[in-house]
């Protein structure tokens, strides 16, 4: 082992303490002498964020449930009284409000650069699907967040999304009681969503740890796709990583604050300033952006054959993201970047276009030519996973590649 990454602690009582409890050995392997690849780029910092936000909406979570009421009586006020009277109540729920939707850009952004570089290609499958599990929890956790403040949307939202369920045959309205804790949304569905909206995201810190545990075993892609070659391919996680992951954290908090400050009501929906009211429904009922894609696709499906249009929405929304867990072995391309695969880079732009135009649509009314759009888009999307990234496995012609990071790296750095 190279002696920078050697942990040896000078002090005699954390020289004790480790020594009966690594702790401090473990980390300084996972964040300090971690060796990765000495090529990764700007991309890569997203991983830190999320994990970042994550912390964010833990800490904030924890200090507005001290304040929150989970009962129908009582939700919107308290939520009001955080606004108006605790102590810089107002900054923390807007912190976490708009946490929420950085998280998922975060996310986003993270997951699509894994779909660029093939992050998901052995012998990584395993950490792909635990960061799609994070990806359904986070999902999980943040409708039930957005039912708590128990405004017109929220209310509205939950009645619509949970009566999703009513699809299924035989086991479906047993679903949708469990769910709401009665024959409708009321009180217990409140306390079902607040309970599990508190633990969920503690579980996703868990889940998050086994990624990271994922990733340090095959150790980090890169931007190039090929695996190191030794140790000349290799740097240590801090300081030089670090400088980047902080740098791309004052970025994403000179924007987020911004919002925070300046729009903390731009991602959210008015509607949800109206407390709940089970007599007036909202002329639009749209979840928050982040479900928007998933949404247009629910909406997009007509009746087939045999199965009713809401069912077959239902399958098809789901199919959409459990499709993701399949892509390790739908993309059979031995080569893993987009880089070196001009006819995938053209495709994987069309669906980054068309998850833009699935999330335009789930956001306006199912009619007109934003229907057409979303069946469009939708069509798409199941085409682009289970036809072309297969039939590009079988017909591309891609670039060579180099022969190691190092001589990439030392190229670049010649010519320029």
């Amino acid at each position: 082992m190279h002696p920078s990454r050697s942990f040896e602690p000078k002090n005699g009582f954390v020289k004790w303490f480790d020594q009966q409890l690594p702790i401090l050995t473990v980390l300084h392997g996972a964040l300090v002498a971690y060796p990765t690849p000495k090529n990764l780029n700007y991309w890569w910092s997203f991983g830190s964020l999320a994990g970042f936000m994550l912390a964010v909406q833990i800490v904030t979570g924890i200090i507005l449930a001290m304040h929150y009421t989970p009962h129908v009586d009582y939700a919107f006020n308290s939520v009001e009284h955080i606004m108006r009277n605790v102590n810089y109540g107002w900054l923390i729920r807007y912190v976490h409000q708009n946490g929420a939707s950085f998280f998922f850009i975060v996310v986003y952004i993270h997951i699509f650069r894994g779909l660029y570089y093939g992050s998901y290609k052995a012998p990584r499958e395993l950490l792909w699907m635990l960061g799609l599990v994070i990806y359904l929890l986070m999902m999980a956790t943040a409708f039930m967040g957005y039912v708590l403040p128990w405004g017109q949307m929220s209310f509205w939202a939950a009645t619509v999304i949970t009566n999703l369920f009513s699809a299924v045959p035989l086991v479906g309205d047993a679903i949708v009681t469990f769910l709401w804790g009665g024959f409708s949304v009321d009180n217990p569905t409140l306390n079902r969503f607040f309970s599990l909206h508190y633990v969920l995201p503690f579980v996703i810190a868990a889940v998050a740890i086994l990624h990271i545990w994922a990733l340090h075993i095959p150790g980090s892609n890169n931007p190039l796709g090929i695996e190191v070659k030794g140790p000349q391919d290799q740097i240590d996680f801090h300081p030089y990583h670090t400088a980047k992951d902080l740098f791309m954290l004052s970025v994403l908090l000179i924007v987020f604050m911004g919002v925070v400050f300046y729009a903390p009501n731009y991602l959210s929906h008015a509607d949800n300033y109206i407390p709940a009211d089970p007599l007036v429904t909202p002329a639009h009922i749209t979840p928050d952006w982040y479900f928007l894609p998933f949404y247009a696709i629910l909406r997009a499906v007509p009746d087939i054959l045999f199965i009713e249009a809401k069912l077959a929405g239902v399958i098809a929304m789901f199919a959409a993201i459990l499709l993701l867990f399949a892509l390790p072995w739908l993309d059979k391309s031995p080569v893993r970047s987009g880089t070196f695969r001009p006819l995938f880079k053209q495709f994987y732009w069309l669906l980054v276009i068309d998850v833009i135009v699935l999330g335009f649509a789930g956001a306006r009314p199912a009619e007109g030519a934003w229907l057409i759009a979303g069946q469009v888009g939708t069509v798409y999307y199941f085409v682009h996973f289970l036809v072309i990234l297969p039939l590009l496995s079988r017909i591309e012609k891609t670039r060579p590649l180099p022969e190691s990071i190092s001589q990439s790296v030392l190229s670049k750095q010649a010519s320029a």
